[in-house]
Protein backbone atom coordinates (compact mmCIF):
# COMPACT_ATOMS: atom_id res chain seq x y z
CA UNK A 1 0.00 0.00 0.00
CA UNK A 2 1.44 3.35 -0.97
CA UNK A 3 1.31 5.91 1.78
CA UNK A 4 0.25 9.46 1.04
CA UNK A 5 2.74 12.00 2.36
CA UNK A 6 0.19 13.08 5.00
CA UNK A 7 -0.39 9.47 6.09
CA UNK A 8 1.19 7.83 9.10
CA UNK A 9 3.94 5.36 8.22
CA UNK A 10 3.03 2.36 10.38
CA UNK A 11 -0.35 0.81 11.06
CA UNK A 12 -1.17 -0.42 14.55
CA UNK A 13 -4.56 -2.02 14.02
CA UNK A 14 -4.61 -3.50 17.54
CA UNK A 15 -4.32 -0.05 19.11
CA UNK A 16 -6.94 1.25 16.68
CA UNK A 17 -9.34 -1.51 17.77
CA UNK A 18 -8.61 -0.94 21.44
CA UNK A 19 -9.17 2.79 21.06
CA UNK A 20 -12.59 2.27 19.48
CA UNK A 21 -13.54 -0.14 22.26
CA UNK A 22 -12.28 2.20 25.02
CA UNK A 23 -14.28 5.03 23.45
CA UNK A 24 -17.44 2.93 23.72
CA UNK A 25 -18.12 2.94 19.98
CA UNK A 26 -20.58 0.28 18.78
CA UNK A 27 -19.06 -1.35 15.69
CA UNK A 28 -18.51 -4.66 13.92
CA UNK A 29 -15.16 -5.63 12.43
CA UNK A 30 -15.65 -6.67 8.79
CA UNK A 31 -13.31 -7.15 5.85
CA UNK A 32 -9.84 -8.64 5.90
CA UNK A 33 -9.20 -8.22 9.61
CA UNK A 34 -12.46 -10.03 10.46
CA UNK A 35 -11.17 -12.97 8.43
CA UNK A 36 -7.69 -12.82 9.98
CA UNK A 37 -9.15 -12.78 13.51
CA UNK A 38 -10.91 -16.05 12.65
CA UNK A 39 -7.76 -17.73 11.40
CA UNK A 40 -7.85 -17.02 7.68
CA UNK A 41 -4.26 -16.82 6.37
CA UNK A 42 -4.52 -13.51 4.51
CA UNK A 43 -3.00 -10.11 5.08
CA UNK A 44 -4.70 -6.78 5.54
CA UNK A 45 -3.44 -3.24 5.78
CA UNK A 46 -6.46 -1.53 7.31
CA UNK A 47 -9.36 -1.86 9.72
CA UNK A 48 -12.83 -2.03 8.17
CA UNK A 49 -15.78 -1.47 10.49
CA UNK A 50 -19.53 -1.08 10.18
CA UNK A 51 -20.72 1.32 12.86
CA UNK A 52 -24.07 1.84 14.51
CA UNK A 53 -25.39 5.11 13.07
CA UNK A 54 -27.08 6.54 16.14
CA UNK A 55 -26.47 10.09 17.31
CA UNK A 56 -24.79 8.94 20.55
CA UNK A 57 -22.54 6.45 18.77
CA UNK A 58 -21.51 8.94 16.11
CA UNK A 59 -20.60 11.43 18.86
CA UNK A 60 -18.37 8.79 20.49
CA UNK A 61 -16.85 7.93 17.13
CA UNK A 62 -16.19 11.59 16.30
CA UNK A 63 -14.47 12.17 19.65
CA UNK A 64 -12.23 9.16 19.05
CA UNK A 65 -11.43 10.22 15.48
CA UNK A 66 -10.31 13.64 16.72
CA UNK A 67 -7.97 12.00 19.24
CA UNK A 68 -6.27 9.94 16.53
CA UNK A 69 -5.97 12.81 14.01
CA UNK A 70 -8.25 11.20 11.42
CA UNK A 71 -8.63 12.65 7.94
CA UNK A 72 -10.01 11.43 4.61
CA UNK A 73 -7.61 9.60 2.31
CA UNK A 74 -7.41 11.58 -0.92
CA UNK A 75 -5.18 11.68 -4.00
CA UNK A 76 -4.25 15.31 -3.31
CA UNK A 77 -2.77 17.12 -0.31
CA UNK A 78 -6.09 18.50 0.93
CA UNK A 79 -6.70 17.46 4.54
CA UNK A 80 -10.39 16.99 5.28
CA UNK A 81 -11.47 15.82 8.71
CA UNK A 82 -14.49 13.55 9.16
CA UNK A 83 -17.82 15.08 10.11
CA UNK A 84 -21.03 13.86 11.71
CA UNK A 85 -23.08 14.28 8.56
CA UNK A 86 -20.93 11.92 6.49
CA UNK A 87 -20.74 9.36 9.30
CA UNK A 88 -24.56 9.45 9.52
CA UNK A 89 -24.99 8.88 5.78
CA UNK A 90 -25.01 5.56 3.93
CA UNK A 91 -21.55 5.85 2.40
CA UNK A 92 -17.98 4.98 3.30
CA UNK A 93 -15.46 7.13 5.15
CA UNK A 94 -11.96 6.01 4.19
CA UNK A 95 -9.63 7.58 6.72
CA UNK A 96 -5.97 7.88 7.56
CA UNK A 97 -5.13 8.12 11.25
CA UNK A 98 -1.95 8.20 13.31
CA UNK A 99 -2.72 4.53 14.17
CA UNK A 100 -3.28 3.41 10.58
CA UNK A 101 -5.99 3.28 7.90
CA UNK A 102 -9.58 3.06 9.13
CA UNK A 103 -12.48 2.42 6.77
CA UNK A 104 -15.81 3.29 8.38
CA UNK A 105 -18.63 1.72 6.39
CA UNK A 106 -22.31 2.45 6.85
CA UNK A 107 -23.32 -0.48 4.64
CA UNK A 108 -21.57 -3.44 3.06
CA UNK A 109 -22.73 -6.03 0.52
CA UNK A 110 -26.49 -6.50 0.14
CA UNK A 111 -26.90 -3.05 1.75
CA UNK A 112 -26.39 -4.59 5.20
CA UNK A 113 -25.66 -2.20 8.03
CA UNK A 114 -24.96 -2.65 11.72
CA UNK A 115 -28.49 -3.77 12.63
CA UNK A 116 -28.61 -6.40 9.87
CA UNK A 117 -25.13 -7.74 10.69
CA UNK A 118 -25.15 -7.85 14.49
CA UNK A 119 -26.84 -11.27 14.64
CA UNK A 120 -24.13 -12.69 12.36
CA UNK A 121 -21.21 -11.80 14.62
CA UNK A 122 -18.89 -13.76 16.81
CA UNK A 123 -17.64 -12.20 20.00
CA UNK A 124 -13.92 -12.31 20.66
CA UNK A 125 -12.11 -11.32 23.83
CA UNK A 126 -9.55 -8.63 23.07
CA UNK A 127 -7.44 -6.77 25.64
CA UNK A 128 -10.16 -7.04 28.27
CA UNK A 129 -12.98 -6.01 25.90
CA UNK A 130 -15.51 -7.90 23.82
CA UNK A 131 -14.94 -7.39 20.11
CA UNK A 132 -17.76 -8.05 17.62
CA UNK A 133 -16.48 -9.64 14.42
CA UNK A 134 -18.54 -10.59 11.38
CA UNK A 135 -18.59 -14.40 11.32
CA UNK A 136 -16.63 -16.28 8.70
CA UNK A 137 -19.87 -17.91 7.54
CA UNK A 138 -21.44 -14.47 6.99
CA UNK A 139 -18.34 -13.16 5.19
CA UNK A 140 -18.47 -16.13 2.81
CA UNK A 141 -22.20 -15.65 2.16
CA UNK A 142 -21.72 -11.95 1.44
CA UNK A 143 -18.71 -12.48 -0.84
CA UNK A 144 -20.24 -15.43 -2.74
CA UNK A 145 -21.58 -13.28 -5.60
CA UNK A 146 -18.87 -10.64 -5.59
CA UNK A 147 -17.33 -9.48 -8.85
CA UNK A 148 -14.31 -7.99 -7.02
CA UNK A 149 -11.13 -9.84 -8.00
CA UNK A 150 -9.74 -9.76 -4.46
CA UNK A 151 -12.96 -11.28 -3.10
CA UNK A 152 -12.95 -13.97 -5.81
CA UNK A 153 -9.32 -14.84 -5.03
CA UNK A 154 -9.93 -15.02 -1.27
CA UNK A 155 -13.18 -17.02 -1.39
CA UNK A 156 -11.53 -20.48 -1.60
CA UNK A 157 -9.24 -19.58 1.32
CA UNK A 158 -12.22 -18.37 3.37
CA UNK A 159 -14.15 -21.56 2.63
CA UNK A 160 -11.22 -23.85 3.45
CA UNK A 161 -10.57 -22.07 6.75
CA UNK A 162 -14.27 -22.32 7.66
CA UNK A 163 -14.20 -26.05 6.82
CA UNK A 164 -11.12 -26.60 8.98
CA UNK A 165 -12.55 -24.55 11.84
CA UNK A 166 -15.76 -26.61 11.75
CA UNK A 167 -13.93 -29.94 11.59
CA UNK A 168 -11.77 -29.09 14.60
CA UNK A 169 -14.80 -28.55 16.85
Amino acid sequence: MLLHKNSPGTANLSDLLEGLLKAGVDFIVVGGLAAVIQGVPVTTMDLDIVHRRTRDNIDKLMNFLKKIDAFYRRPDDKRIEPDEYLLSAKGHSLLSTRLGPLDILALIEKEYGYEELISNCVEVGFRGYTLRVLSLKAIIELKQDSKDLKDIARLPILKETARRNNSSR
